[in-house]
């Protein structure tokens, strides 16, 4: 259970108006007019500081912009009104580094191509390629179509591809040597 323990009196027999305790605080930190006046008189160095450690400027702007906010929301703990530039300049630096590490992050994570990865052409190509190679493989009998697919496009063994089809290991070997005779033909074939 929370222990709540009574506001001290400022004087004894009076009580503090709710206006005299936000005129203290808003002594205590920095004002919205100081921020500013140093908002006026500070941007275009802010802005100096953040080019000097990022590279394009519209980061530097973000970056400036949202150091002004987070000291505008915090300006009650900045107890001394000639520090508020320091704090800016100190935020500016630390967003400047979270931006940084944030592109290193998706730098490192951005998947990288492949230095043999194929051209829009070479893609294009492969693709008329492959409808040629299924146009060829409709015009084979039946078996021969059966076994040519087992065996090199499901990987089975000859003796596996036997077994799944219920015929001899010779009829296996036979219909894959035709089959793929024919299909050479039929790929050397101009469309």
């Amino acid at each position: 259970m929370p222990v709540i323990a009574p506001a001290p009196a400022a004087r004894p027999g009076t009580i503090p108006s709710a206006r005299e305790g936000a005129d203290e605080t808003m002594a205590a930190g920095t004002t919205v007019d100081h921020l500013t006046e140093t908002y006026r008189a500070h941007y275009r160095s802010l802005l100096g500081l953040a080019a000097l450690l990022l590279d394009d400027t519209a980061s530097c702007e973000d970056v400036v912009q949202e150091a002004f906010i987070r000291v505008h929301s915090a300006r009650k703990r900045v107890r001394d009104p000639e520090k508020t530039l320091a704090y800016l300049r100190q935020t500016v630096v630390n967003l400047s580094r979270s931006a940084l590490r944030r592109r290193i992050l998706g730098l490192k994570l951005l998947s990288k191509p492949m230095p043999d990865m194929a051209s829009a052409e070479e893609g294009a190509y492969e693709q008329l390629e492959r409808d040629a190679l299924i146009r060829a493989m409709r015009g084979l009998q039946r078996r021969q179509r059966e076994v040519l697919v087992l065996r090199y496009f499901a990987d089975m063994t000859e003796a596996q591809v036997a077994e799944a089809l219920g015929i001899s290991l010779g009829s296996v070997k036979a219909y894959g040597s035709r089959g793929i005779a024919a299909l050479r033909i039929a790929m050397e074939a101009p469309v």
